[in-house]
């Protein structure tokens, strides 16, 4: 687990994240989060997961990587137990279903899915909607619009906070000839998610 402790006094929340099936916490839209809010006064955790750092190439089963997943955010209760701030569960893809699943065990503030897989790509009709709304918490979906894994007009108008990122794929990843900057998307990403924490810590 790497942590970055907030910059700003005082710290007003934690922001713990995962990564997906497919790479790790080095990830695009991870590592901009993680060098983003520090200074809006979030505590960034980026976890990698069992798998990943034993070294193996493909991913476990949802129960294992939800086992992989509680003891990090029972370590970071235990070090937030003086600050008492509202911790925020979060991942990418496969990470973000993790988050999801776990938040009523986790006891989380809310969830932030970044990238979530709501069916395989070409798969509508394999549909993980539920899994997202059964989160039971504030939840916010960062979506490219492009991500095979469910476009931002697929998820329910009347359901989580969204936020769009124009052009990107499911690694957030956009074209050379597109009409917005691979930076320029990344900061709509790391500003909407900085103040929607801002924003739900403060109803805390």
């Amino acid at each position: 687990m790497t942590v970055r402790r907030a910059t700003a006094v005082p710290a007003r929340a934690w922001f713990v994240a995962s990564h997906g099936a497919g790479g790790g916490i080095e990830a695009r839209d991870l590592a901009a989060l993680a060098a983003a809010l520090p200074a809006r006064g979030i505590h960034v955790a980026l976890v990698e997961q069992p798998w990943r750092v034993a070294g193996r190439r493909l991913a476990p089963a949802p129960g294992t990587l939800d086992a992989g997943w509680l003891p990090v955010l029972a370590e970071i209760a235990r070090r937030n137990a003086v600050e008492g701030l509202p911790v925020f569960g979060s991942g990418r893809s496969a990470g973000a279903r993790v988050a999801c699943r776990t938040a009523g065990e986790t006891n989380v503030a809310g969830v932030v899915a970044l990238a979530f897989p709501l069916h395989p790509p070409g798969r509508p009709e394999r549909s993980r909607l539920a899994e997202l709304l059964g989160a039971g918490v504030p939840t916010l979906v960062v979506q490219g619009e492009r991500d095979s894994f469910g476009g931002p007009d697929e998820f329910p108008a009347d359901g989580p906070t969204l936020l769009r990122v124009p052009f990107a794929d499911h690694g957030f990843a956009v074209p050379k000839r597109a009409a917005i900057t691979q930076e320029a998307a990344l900061a709509l990403i790391t500003a909407g998610v900085g103040d929607w924490l801002v924003a739900a810590s403060t109803r805390e």
